[in-house]
């Protein structure tokens, strides 16, 4: 019996050692933390149970058949976050390099299949160079089980990825097919290839972080949702990510106590958005203001920032936020707003998490290079997204809302259930000004020079005063009330609640057609 325990400490102690000290302290030299402590602080203390630690790689060339570590680079199991189930993977990049094998891919596959069985998170601490070469197809073919249960597992439980180290080729595929990607500034990058296959192919001289860091994904590409300062401060966010999701689709999501923005906080609401249509401000003003105070968790909050999304709670409630800001780009809907929008609001419906949009939105924006680049496909996704939601939808008009942009922003007209208007709101084809060229060309163009802007104005102020406000859509009833902006919180709590029961029977199919 004694010859067997041995055996037991030694194995485990070689699975807690990574690859060798001198790896770990390099590792840790720049500024990481193991997969181990990444791990065991990600969750609750005392909570994680491992699985697989004496796996090992069965290559028996490159020099492999005598380098077969415990756990083969890769740490699996599943602990409490918050006293909620969770499963999680940890990449060690102190063996191989973090590099993906067969053995180390089936690891992840058993890990998330456990995850979808449970029906609960599954989280990916990635440190990897991807595939691991000496095991050619087979790595390849490792990363191809991944991806399967990547989609397999969309829309069941969530998946969030942290990239906590360089990622690169096949490393970066998992986490892009995740909901959310949280990246480490200066530690985590994420390219298919690397500044050296660049340089030898295009000529371009470019850093790792330039190429691939944090803030080139968080403000460039959009690859990434969050940034975080460190590994710690990574693993903080996760956490706090994980509170305002359900475990599975099949449940609702975690509800927290109530707090109440100060009391002068309904007051202030109407002096923050300008009556002047053209007058920026940032939503967020208005946000801090309707939503429990300290609850917003912005996704994407570098990245297309003429539209907000993110996560708070209204009354304890946890709900997705999209609000068109006119602090940037007028709070127009461009390429990247509508692809940000659009993927946060199926998450959201995927996930049970009512959806509250806030509107102030002049069009989409114009240019070649918005139409060139596709701007009616990506705007038609969000426009899909919207319509294909059964969640519990409610909309405020704070001010504008003119064209096709009217509709796409969770109008009456794509399933929305509680769609109010503040007195301000501009419910139009388009603003004044373009719409009286239009309208009264002829006329103007009769008219004398020296009369013409005279009656421009008249017009202009005729037209607003018919036309641009919230009337003529609440008399139709596209909009079901026109409030006053201090009560926006109150029936808003009060929509919520009456909506929790919500059902919305849908066409039976297989999956819709979202113009990707």
């Amino acid at each position: 019996m004694s010859e067997a325990f041995d055996r037991w400490t030694v194995l485990k102690r070689k699975a807690r050692e990574g690859g060798g000290a001198d790896r770990v302290e390099k590792h840790r030299a720049a500024g990481k933390l193991t997969a181990r402590e990444r791990l065991e602080s990600f969750f609750d203390p005392g909570t994680f149970t491992e699985i697989d630690p004496f796996v090992t790689h069965r290559v028996e060339k490159f020099g492999l058949a005598d380098r077969r570590p415990p756990g083969d680079g890769v740490v699996t199991g599943w602990g409490e976050v918050e006293g909620r189930p969770v499963c999680a993977f940890a990449q060690d990049a102190t063996v191989f390099g973090g590099a993906l094998g067969e053995a180390h891919a089936m690891k992840i596959v058993k890990v998330m299949e456990t995850a979808r069985k449970a029906g609960v998170p599954i989280v990916g601490l990635n440190d990897s160079g991807g595939a691991r070469i000496q095991e050619g197809v087979m790595s390849l073919g490792g990363y191809g089980e991944v991806f399967f249960r990547n989609v397999s597992l969309s829309g069941v439980v969530p998946q969030l990825s942290l990239i906590l180290g360089p990622c690169a080729g096949g490393a970066v595929y998992s986490p892009a097919i995740t909901d959310f990607v949280i990246m480490a500034e200066g530690t985590g990058q994420m390219f298919i290839t690397g500044p050296d296959v660049v340089r030898a192919v295009t000529g371009e001289e470019v850093t790792m972080d330039a190429l691939g860091g944090a803030d080139a994904h968080a403000s460039l590409s959009g690859v990434s949702h969050f940034t975080a300062g460190s590994d710690a401060d990574a693993i903080v966010l996760a956490r706090h990510l994980l509170s305002y999701l359900p475990l599975n689709n099949l449940e609702e999501p975690p509800v927290s106590a109530a707090t109440s923005p100060p009391d002068s906080a309904a007051s202030e609401l109407p002096q923050i958005v300008p009556e002047n249509a053209n007058a920026p401000y940032d939503v967020h003003e208005v946000l801090a203001r309707v939503l429990d105070p300290e609850t917003l968790l912005e996704v994407h909050s570098t990245w297309a920032p003429n539209i907000v999304v993110g996560f708070a709670r209204l009354a304890g409630h946890p709900v997705g936020v999209v609000a068109n800001n006119p602090g940037a780009l007028a709070g127009t809907l461009d390429i990247n707003a509508s692809t940000k929008a659009a993927r946060f609001v199926r998450f959201c419906d995927a996930f049970n998490l009512p959806l509250l949009t806030f509107v102030d939105v002049p069009g989409f924006l114009p240019g070649t290079a918005q139409e060139h680049g596709g701007i009616i496909r990506h705007g038609a996704k969000l426009l899909y997204a919207y319509a294909e939601a059964t969640v519990p939808l409610l909309t405020v008009i704070l001010r504008k809302a003119y064209g096709g942009a009217y509709d796409v922003m969770c109008s009456k007209h794509l399933g929305g259930d509680l769609n109010l208007a503040w007195p301000t709101a501009e419910i139009a084809v388009m603003g004044a000004d373009g719409a009286v060229n239009i309208l009264y060309r002829r006329e103007l163009d009769r008219t004398p020079e020296a009369d013409r802007e005279t009656l421009r104005a008249r017009l202009i102020a005729d037209y607003r005063t018919e036309f641009l406000n919230p009337y003529l859509a609440a008399e139709r009833g596209y909009i079901d009330d026109v409030i006053d902006p201090a009560e926006t919180r109150a029936r808003l709590v009060a929509g919520l609640k009456m909506l929790s029961s919500k059902r919305d029977d849908r066409p039976a199919k297989k999956h819709g057609n979202i113009p990707l």
